[in-house]
């Protein structure tokens, strides 16, 4: 008679329960990573248009303006960080995230971008 193989069912219980805080933990996580590639995202377009060359306000102004479509709540235009570097214009958004995930376990992220190269 040949070995019974397959898979248990405490096997399979302990698999899918991995997988189900896999799954709840990104869920809880996507929203802030969304966030950082919209700012990304914002900003290669401020800077493939040209408008990171004017002056500050107008650089926040911009930011403020492509913010009203995508939504970000997370950094707003004070706060970018505008400084001049080599006769080039560097703006910079830096923030954190606490994300709660489970009961008392959180999640902290940081998030810089740059129109540094």
């Amino acid at each position: 008679m040949g070995k019974q193989r397959g898979v248990s069912l405490m096997g399979a219980i302990f698999w899918m329960a991995i997988i189900g805080i896999v799954g709840v933990s990104a869920a809880k996580l996507m929203p802030a990573y969304i966030d950082y590639f919209a700012v990304k995202k914002m900003f290669a377009a401020m800077e493939q248009n040209g408008e990171t060359k004017g002056t500050v306000v107008s650089i926040r102004d911009a930011y403020n303006r492509r913010n009203q479509i995508e939504g970000v709540k997370a950094v707003d235009g004070r706060d970018l960080d505008i400084s001049k570097a080599g006769g080039e214009t560097i703006v910079t958004a830096a923030w954190s995230q606490k994300v709660p995930l489970f009961y008392n376990l959180n999640a902290c992220m940081d998030f810089v971008v740059t129109t540094e190269k």
